[in-house]
């Protein structure tokens, strides 16, 4: 049938199935896991070179960099207000439904073993200083073999300044940019194409482990969470997107399969590549995909804001412990750093979380290993929220700036013909003062693999 040969197809039916595996063969699931960190190894193999050509292209061609900071300090201050009422919709659905009441967790035993690793991880990540000295690496390559995303921002942003400043527009590293670019979304493309695999090994070997009586513990707490994440993306995003004349339902639709395959690994990361193709594709600048997607994932994990306010609900109910009004607010004001960067990964939230309470020392950390049993079926929709937030985030600021091409974007949808270059990139031709390339040499295609036709009064 034609439906299954679509990729987001193809990944449900393999986490339906990986479910179903998981409970009927919990040990033979378990070994399917390296399916799922093979592949998940793989994406975030070119997570850096992906971010480091998109944004070196983007900024490489400004002229005006009072535009690219009205840009900085607008997503900056939309990250900001989003997290904020991320966190303030999981705090208000764990306060009103309380699935931690009654638990009197504070008398359960928990292996003192994973509690002494969740204290080090947290009192290793979690100042200030170690996060503003950690977006800077000791060399230029180093930020490309640590794993981070803010480093390789940081190197990607100074080389496109260095370039727009003293390139020409004749300049063979433009052509370079642009091949490597070519490169490393035809290397994704080869491996998108092992992405239901990657999902029903990521799925299978997680239900496995758990088991069906996980499922049932604390299922009033993960049904909180998932109604928290669900009430954030349906109204919050969506008066969002709507304030800027988009729909979030037609938003979801258009990243159905980016979505599902953060799902099916729990790991926001693995979308990122797709991510930016997509978004390209229905007509962000390419200044706005390489500037805010990027950052969005270090500065605006929505979900990691929402599991972190929910996690931090529960323990309290759950340990007995009372908190008055300020030391809640504390805590957000806590949380509004500590949920900053390295969420993305499968298990990030959760080290943030822990990171919470040890900074704070207002919840006991026994608390946190209540969580630690079920964290991987909290992070499926943690990440999902993440890959749609930052989507979102992309489109409503590049419509706000006027950088955003709604034929392109209707055409993504399914709801137009294309008739068009998409504007971004007629822009950077244009402000590059150079001509475009040869689409027809590459077969009609960019490095995001999108087809473009060719204008009237082109040579066909």
């Amino acid at each position: 049938m034609r439906i299954f040969k679509k990729l987001y197809v193809q990944v449900l039916v393999a986490i339906a199935i990986a479910i179903v595996f998981g409970l009927v063969a919990p040990k033979q699931a378990l070994a399917m896991q390296p399916l799922g960190d093979g592949f998940i190894a793989m994406l975030k193999m070119i997570l850096g070179p992906i971010i480091f050509f998109t944004v070196v292209h983007g900024v490489g061609h400004i002229k005006d960099f009072r535009r690219l900071g009205r840009l900085g300090v607008k997503t900056l201050v939309y990250f900001e207000v989003v997290s904020t009422l991320a966190m303030g919709v999981g705090w208000t659905m764990v306060h009103l439904i309380r699935p931690g009441e009654g638990l009197h967790a504070i008398n359960l035993a928990v292996n003192p073993g994973a509690l002494a690793g969740i204290s080090k991880a947290a009192h290793a990540d979690f100042t200030f200083t170690h996060f503003a000295l950690s977006i800077i690496p000791k060399t230029l390559g180093e930020a490309f073999v640590g794993g981070e995303i803010l480093p390789v921002l940081f190197v990607s942003l100074l080389v496109g300044f260095a370039l727009s400043s003293v390139a020409k527009p004749d300049w063979a590293v433009f052509k370079l940019i642009d091949e490597g670019q070519a490169i490393i979304f035809k290397i994704l493309a080869f491996i998108m194409r092992l992405s239901p695999i990657g999902a029903f090994g990521a799925m299978s070997s997680a239900v496995g482990h758990y088991g069906p009586g996980t499922l049932l513990y604390l299922l009033r707490y993960v049904l909180t969470y998932y109604a928290s994440a669900l009430v954030f993306v349906v109204v919050v995003l969506g008066l969002v997107a709507a304030c800027a004349g988009l729909s979030i339902f037609s938003i979801l639709s258009l990243i159905k399969e980016e979505a599902l395959l953060a799902m099916g690994t729990a790991a926001s990361e693995v979308a990122f590549p797709r991510m930016v193709t997509k978004l390209k594709q229905a007509g962000c600048d390419e200044l706005v995909v390489g500037f805010v997607l990027p950052a969005g994932y270090s500065f605006n994990i929505d979900g990691a804001c929402i599991y972190m306010a929910c996690g931090l609900g529960f323990i309290a109910q759950a340990t007995d412990t009372t908190l008055s009004a300020s030391q809640w607010i504390s805590l957000l004001f806590v949380m509004l750093l500590t949920s900053k960067g390295g969420a993305g990964a499968a298990g990030g939230a959760f080290v943030k979380l822990a990171g919470t309470v040890q900074s704070t020392g207002a919840l006991p950390l026994t608390g946190v290993g209540l969580l630690f049993g079920i964290d991987r079926m909290l992070a499926v929709a943690t990440s999902t929220v993440n890959v749609i937030g930052n989507c979102v985030a992309t489109l409503v600021i590049a419509k706000s700036e006027r950088m955003l091409d709604e034929d392109a974007y209707r055409v993504a949808l399914g709801r137009g013909k294309a008739t068009a270059r998409p504007a971004s990139l007629r822009e950077s031709a244009d402000r590059a003062g150079r001509p475009e390339r040869d689409d027809e040499a590459m077969g009609g295609a960019t490095p995001n693999g999108l087809s473009i036709p060719l204008r009237a009064g082109d040579k066909s």
